[in-house]
């Protein structure tokens, strides 16, 4: 079931082209799109040699990636970060590229065994479009299994912890989560199969939540509002009656649960329905915090940004990390008007620039903070680093 919540991803924003779609030749005249097997990969495509003097070469200037396949047979596993980083150089301009089929069902979606060709227009613009519907798409019988359905847009693997244990938790979402009023018994902790009474849990009508506690808070580093906190995941809570106060029991226990911890929804429904792009306006922030704590923060690792819907972040927005410059004294410069070299602790300071150090993707945003997945990391990626537009 959490695969098929997962697997929707829309592409959403793709530009459509009207104009009958041939590739540039070298000359003046257009030629018709080479014929290639629905089945080959990227790299069988190039080590194939079908990126030739029939199509187009990839300039400088151009959204399409060296040695891109001219066709790509959609496998199960794929993701839409994946196939937009196998044909562009910055994966983010996928909307821009995509031409939607409106004679398919659902011509935003992509499936297993669809087929993905590169072709361009009669003015040169290249685009990406479904050459073939895979039987998954074509008869929703013959899908086999859920992994037969969309494709995700990132890997829920990488995501599944987070929304099952939160351990950040929005200034949003503590405002309206109840919390744990009394043990029964009266025991002073809870643990595994002990009940406990919750407060503020009228309207809510899930069957059960995480019990989380609250611990640190987390500030924007402009201003020093908190804008969330931190948070350990104690136990899951199962409502058994209804009332406020309500009554639940704990199971899944990972730590002692304590008065006051605050119940969050478990919220396994995964991001779906965006693609990913540039945000609209410009965007500057910083990562103010990693969830699972790491100092430093690779691949497909969760970041809390001090930016949200307020700022313009939307889901599906793609980011530039940017290593944080260090300051340094310049201790080899000129010397002071005395004659004498100065110093280390009299030399002038110095602001090092900042440098790209990977690629976020966000995919859940609150008012103001937001969640990215590092999508990429080509040096270490820490917390107080930089944000900006790719």
């Amino acid at each position: 079931m959490l695969a098929t919540a997962l697997a929707g991803c829309s592409l959403f924003g793709g530009r459509q082209q009207t104009s009958e779609s041939v590739p540039m030749a070298a000359a003046t005249e257009a030629a018709a799109p080479r014929v290639v097997e629905p089945d080959l990969t990227a790299t069988e495509a190039a080590i194939a040699g079908l990126n030739d003097s029939a199509q187009p070469v990839a300039g400088d200037d151009s959204p399409i990636r060296p040695g891109a396949p001219m066709n790509y047979t959609v496998k199960r596993g794929d993701t839409l970060w994946d196939i937009s980083s196998l044909f562009l150089r910055d994966p983010w301009l996928w909307p821009e590229i995509w031409q939607i089929n409106q004679q398919v069902e659902n011509p935003h979606l992509i499936y297993p065994g669809d087929v993905l060709s590169l072709a361009y227009g009669a003015d040169g613009r290249p685009m990406i479009r479904l050459s073939q519907a895979g039987a998954a798409r074509v008869s929703p019988r013959l899908r086999s299994s859920d992994l037969d359905g969309p494709i995700a847009t990132i890997p829920y693997s990488a995501i599944a912890s987070f929304l099952a244990r939160p351990s950040v938790i929005s200034a949003e979402q503590l405002k309206t989560a109840p919390h744990v009023l009394a043990f029964r018994d009266g025991h002073m902790v809870g643990g595994s199969d002990h009940e406990i009474y919750v407060r503020d849990l009228v309207g809510q009508e899930r069957t059960s939540y995480n019990v989380v506690h609250v611990g640190d808070p987390l500030r924007d580093p402009e201003n020093g509002d908190v804008v969330g906190y931190m948070g350990t995941y104690a136990a899951t809570a199962v409502i058994t009656r209804a009332g406020n106060p309500a009554k639940a029991m704990l199971t899944s226990t990972a730590r002692e649960t304590l008065q006051g911890d605050r119940l969050i929804a478990n919220d396994l429904t995964p991001p779906m329905n965006f693609s990913p792009r540039s945000p609209d306006r410009p965007v500057k922030g910083q990562i103010i915090a990693v969830v699972d704590g790491v100092e430093l923060i690779g691949q497909y690792q969760i970041v809390v940004i001090n930016r949200g819907a307020r700022n313009g972040i939307e889901m599906g927005h793609v980011l530039a990390v940017d290593q944080a410059g260090e300051v340094v004294r310049d201790t080899f410069g000129q010397r002071s008007f005395l004659g004498v070299k100065p110093g280390s602790a009299f030399a002038p300071k110095v602001q090092l620039p900042n440098e790209r150090s990977g690629t976020m993707l966000v995919f859940r945003v609150y008012d103001r903070v937001s969640y990215g997945l590092i999508v990429s990391a080509e040096n270490a990626i820490r917390v107080a680093d930089h944000v900006r537009n790719p």
